[in-house]
């Protein structure tokens, strides 16, 4: 069902799992020496594709788990269980640093890869929009729900991109990762309801 609890914990949910805040420092690395207007195409790109990715699995992702026998409680529990390992990868910086490895290439294009999948459209985010469909009570409205969550988010992420320059400065290194680290304790205690909602699913508890 949705209501304005479902909403606000979906919302928290997506917006944990894409971390806008923590792609500010991989935006800039990636697009390092870009002009403005390149800078803000990439990201409207990257977004756009995010979106369609998103969106694509809100739409046939149960479906596709119907057809390859998965039921939706077993994917709520396999999904808690790796939104909880995103959350523990966040907690102890490694997520941080895997993005921060990244570097820009000569006239590369990032906005695809790794930007649009699988920083922003990455596994957790995919698994969480299947997850949120399913909470909402699943077919035209649920995938709507989750859908129009979906957009908010990638609406904040879009403007977390293109305010990447002064966010840096704002915040800095340390800003980030305990913005990142708190985001982190929060997932961790979703992916724990994700996984509790599964259980109670199969009629275990």
């Amino acid at each position: 069902m949705v209501t304005t609890s479902f909403l606000i914990t979906a919302t928290a949910t997506l917006f944990v799992v894409i971390d806008p805040p923590g792609l500010v420092p991989l935006f800039i690395a990636l697009t390092r020496g870009m002009s403005v207007e390149r800078r803000r195409r990439l990201a409207t790109r990257a977004c756009i594709i995010a979106i369609g990715i998103l969106a694509a699995f809100a739409v046939a992702g149960e479906a596709l788990l119907g057809f390859i026998g998965i039921s939706m409680p077993a994917f709520r529990i396999a999904g808690g269980i790796l939104l909880f390992l995103t959350a523990l990868d966040m907690l102890f910086e490694r997520r941080t640093q895997r993005r921060e490895g990244q570097h820009a290439e000569p006239d590369h294009d990032p906005s695809v890869f790794p930007l649009a999948t699988p920083l922003i459209a990455g596994s957790g985010a995919i698994a969480t929009m299947i997850l949120l469909v399913g909470q909402a009570g699943g077919g035209a409205l649920g995938m709507a729900a989750a859908i129009g969550v979906m957009l908010l988010v990638m609406a904040t992420t879009y403007a977390f991109l293109l305010a990447a320059p002064p966010l840096e400065r704002m915040l800095g290194r340390t800003g980030t990762i305990v913005i990142t680290r708190l985001l982190g304790m929060l997932l961790a205690a979703l992916s724990v309801q994700f996984v509790i909602d599964g259980i109670r699913g199969t009629g275990l508890i």
